[in-house]
């Protein structure tokens, strides 16, 4: 199966390094909020290409090279997903309005000269209710006690005993645990202060950060906290590989972004989706998918009326796989009905659920 490198991501995205939480000063928000802009093709991308190759070429001193797991786990929307693909400057993980977005756990790997940091997004962490609900939290369990080092991410917006719940998990992990509080862009500093000290006296933190992951508000002082604090080590993975997924695992997460995009309720939720068919060719890929729902209600919801809803469908995610794959594509998708699928625990295992 086909591995991404960092040439399939390439951006000239610049993350701005701000200060940590005691500089934190709100009149910068808006020179942060700048978007970068993604230029694939032109000089900068090619520059970029050099990079990678002359990277993965270069030989690594062991004696001072550094690399280790850092997972990244919170409640649903806390904003892991979003902090993981400005850590990377690419979109590895799919981000939507709605909670629960992510359900499998997403590794990222973010690679220079004398460091890699292998990030691992995971599903929010919620109450178990189906089969599906409890592979999702056994990737955050297997997540923290794997990692090197566990970012807590905390949503400033949350009451404070959806947090206190939350720092309650984080007991049973034995790798150092940094409190990383999001959103301090709508509580500003006083509030954020007030958070952490908190906070910081039911668990002791190895250390408390205050950023803002959608503004890129501390983002790049964090990357560079995290790259001081791995562990001499050689790489995992070769230097210009951006993540183990194959092809078909991004095509899945496109399409399912799509759907939580495109339809409300339950309906997202009750969704899986999985490849029938990848065929690659030169000049294009022909992608067929089913779309798997738990009862024909959802079912006629998601094609809508004269299929208009499934073509919409189609059609955006298309346009989202061309872009991320940087070739034409040919999808088909289907609808099929399956029953309680979320409790099978044989089904979620073929859809590659419950597997590390």
């Amino acid at each position: 199966m086909t591995k991404f490198t960092l040439d399939d991501f390439l951006n000239d995205d610049d993350f701005s390094e701000n200060t940590r939480l005691t500089e934190f000063r709100p009149e910068i928000i808006n020179e942060l909020t700048k978007k970068p802009t993604l230029k694939k093709g032109s000089d900068i991308a090619s520059e970029k290409i050099k990079e990678a190759e002359l990277l993965a070429q270069k030989p690594f001193d062991a004696a001072t090279h550094k690399s280790g797991y850092v997972a990244i786990i919170g409640k649903p929307n806390a904003g892991k997903s979003t902090l993981m693909n400005a850590m990377l400057g690419s979109r590895l993980s799919i981000v939507t309005p709605k909670a629960q977005t992510t359900r499998n756990r997403v590794i990222g790997i973010l690679s220079d000269e004398d460091s890699q940091i292998i990030f691992l997004d995971t599903p929010g962490v919620i109450e178990p209710k189906y089969k599906l609900h409890e592979m999702m939290m056994g990737y955050v369990q297997k997540a923290g006690e794997d990692a090197d080092i566990v970012l807590l991410m905390v949503d400033a917006t949350d009451k404070e005993t959806e947090m206190e719940l939350l720092i309650s998990k984080m007991k049973k992990f034995r790798a150092p645990v940094y409190l990383i509080l999001n959103k301090i862009d709508k509580v500003g500093q006083e509030k954020a202060s007030e958070i952490i000290e908190r906070l910081q006296s039911q668990f002791k933190f190895k250390d408390c950060y205050a950023i803002s992951a959608l503004e890129r508000i501390g983002v790049e002082q964090l990357k560079q906290i995290m790259k001081t604090n791995i562990r001499v080590g050689p790489p995992f993975y070769p230097k210009d590989q951006l993540s183990e997924h194959p092809e078909r695992f991004f095509v899945t997460e496109l399409i399912r972004e799509q759907i939580f995009l495109l339809y409300e309720q339950e309906v997202p939720y009750s969704c899986a989706v999985e490849i029938l068919q990848y065929q690659e060719t030169n000049s294009m890929d022909y992608i067929d998918a089913d779309i798997v729902v738990e009862r024909d209600s959802q079912k006629g919801i998601l094609i809508g009326k004269g299929g208009s809803k499934l073509k919409k469908l189609g059609t955006d995610s298309r346009k989202e796989i061309e872009a991320f794959l940087g070739k034409r594509v040919h999808l088909k998708l289907f609808v099929k009905v399956r029953e309680k699928w979320r409790e099978k625990d044989g089904f979620l295992r073929g859809l590659g659920y419950g597997k590390e």
